[in-house]
C-alpha cells in the first residue's frame, strides 16, 4: 500500500508541477496588438442560434484596435437566426449573412460551414468563433497581434467558461485542467510536432495564407473536433500553432443542462481521449492523480495520500483562479474527473446513444 500511495502522489504531482510551469509561461507571454492594415474576419457558423447570434455579432462589432468584418453562415436554421442577422446587416455594412450550401457527402456540419465561411472572408486573418462566444473589444487585435509577433499560423484560446449549475461544474472544467495540467506548453512552442497541437474550436484565429497552405477545414472535412484537428493539420504542414490565455479575450457559456453538456463532450470524444490505447492511459493518469487519493484518504491518511489530495486540489484551484472559472466548481473536482472519464468510456464502448455524434441536430456514425 505504501508503493500505491507513492504512485498516487506522483500522479498528482506531475500535473501540479506542469500547471505551475504552464501558467508561468502564459503569464510571461508578451501581448502585441495587430499591425496596421490588418483585417480580421470574424467567422461565425450558426445553426439554430437565435438566442445567441445577436449578442455574438454585437460583441464582435465592438472590437477595437483592428479593422473587422463579421460573416455569419446560417446553416439550415429553422429558427430566427437568419432574420436576426439580416436585420443587423441592414444597419451595419461590416456584417454579411450567407446561407450554407447543402452538406456535401463526407463532410461534418460545423467544419463544412467554417470552410465556406473562409471562402468568402476578405481578411488577413480569420477568427473562427462559436455563436455562444462573446468577444471582448481587444480580442481580435491581440490574437492577430500575437500571430504576427510570433509567426504562428494559428492562435487559439479557451474563453472564460461561465458555469452556474452543477451539470456545468461536473463537465466544463475538464477543458482547462487537461490543457494546463497535461500539455507541456514549453515543448508545444518549441516544436511543430502534431502531437503537441491543441486549440479550442470556440475561439481560433488563423493567418489567411497559412490556413490555405495547411488545407484548412477542407483537410479535416470528415472530422468533428476542429480545435485539435486543425491545429494538428497546421503542424503536419510545418506551421506553428500556439495557445494563449483567453479569460480576458472572450467568455462562453457552453451548456445550461447536464444532458447537453454530456452530449456536447461526447460528440468529439472519439477524436480525443476515447481511443483503445489512449483512454486506459488517461484513466490511470486522471483516476490516480485526482480521484483515488480522495477514495483512500479516510482509510489510509498517510502523508503520501494527504499530499496527493492537496496537490490535486491545488492544481484544480490554480487552474480555476487563473482562468477565472467559478470557484464553487472546485468542490466537485473528483466528480468532474469521474464524469469526464465516464463520457469518454461511454463513447469508446458505444454505450447508449453516444455511438452517434453530430452538430446541432445532425448525426454522424462514429468510427
Amino acid at each position: 500500500m505504501t508503493v500505491l500511495a507513492l504512485v498516487l502522489l506522483l500522479l498528482a504531482a506531475v500535473p501540479a508541477g506542469l500547471a505551475v510551469v504552464n501558467l508561468e509561461i502564459l503569464r510571461r507571454t508578451p501581448r502585441a496588438s495587430a499591425r496596421e492594415r490588418t483585417l480580421v474576419s470574424v467567422l461565425i457558423p450558426a445553426r439554430n442560434e437565435a438566442a445567441n447570434i445577436g449578442p455574438a455579432v454585437e460583441a464582435a462589432l465592438a472590437s477595437r484596435g483592428v479593422d473587422i468584418e463579421v460573416l455569419v453562415m446560417d446553416d439550415g436554421s429553422t429558427d430566427a437566426t437568419a432574420e436576426i442577422v439580416r436585420s443587423m446587416a441592414s444597419r451595419d455594412p461590416r456584417i454579411r449573412l450567407m446561407n450554407a450550401p447543402p452538406l456535401a457527402e463526407g463532410w461534418t456540419g460545423k467544419v463544412h460551414a467554417c470552410h465556406h465561411l473562409s471562402k468568402h472572408a476578405r481578411g488577413t486573418h480569420f477568427l473562427f468563433v462559436d455563436a455562444d462566444v462573446r468577444l471582448t473589444p481587444h480580442a481580435a487585435s491581440l490574437l492577430a497581434g500575437h500571430a504576427q509577433a510570433t509567426g504562428a499560423g494559428l492562435v487559439s484560446a479557451v474563453p472564460r467558461q461561465i458555469m452556474k449549475a452543477p451539470g456545468e461544474w461536473l463537465t466544463v472544467p475538464a477543458i482547462n485542467l487537461l490543457l494546463l495540467g497535461y500539455l507541456p506548453m514549453g515543448l508545444m512552442r518549441a516544436s511543430v510536432q502534431p502531437g503537441f497541437g491543441a486549440a479550442c474550436g470556440q475561439l481560433m484565429l488563423v493567418e489567411r495564407d497559412a490556413y490555405r497552405a495547411s488545407g484548412g477545414h477542407a483537410a479535416i472535412r470528415s472530422l468533428i473536433h476542429d480545435g485539435i484537428q486543425l491545429s494538428r493539420q497546421f503542424r503536419r504542414n510545418g506551421l506553428m500553432t500556439d495557445l494563449v490565455t483567453g479569460d480576458r479575450l472572450a467568455s462562453c457559456r457552453m451548456y445550461t443542462r447536464f444532458a447537453d453538456a454530456w452530449n456536447g463532450f461526447a460528440k468529439n470524444a472519439h477524436e480525443g481521449m476515447a481511443k483503445p490505447v489512449a483512454l486506459p492511459v488517461w484513466t490511470v493518469l486522471l483516476l490516480g492523480g485526482h480521484v483515488l487519493p480522495f477514495v483512500f484518504l479516510p482509510a489510509m491518511p498517510t502523508w503520501p495520500i494527504v499530499g496527493a489530495v492537496l496537490l490535486s486540489l491545488a492544481t484544480r484551484a490554480m487552474v480555476t483562479v487563473a482562468t477565472r472559472e467559478n470557484p464553487v466548481s472546485i468542490l466537485f473536482h473528483p466528480f468532474t474527473i469521474l464524469t469526464s472519464l465516464a463520457i469518454q468510456w461511454s463513447v469508446l464502448l458505444r454505450i447508449g446513444r453516444t455511438h452517434r455524434t453530430g452538430w446541432k441536430g445532425r448525426l454522424y456514425p462514429v468510427g
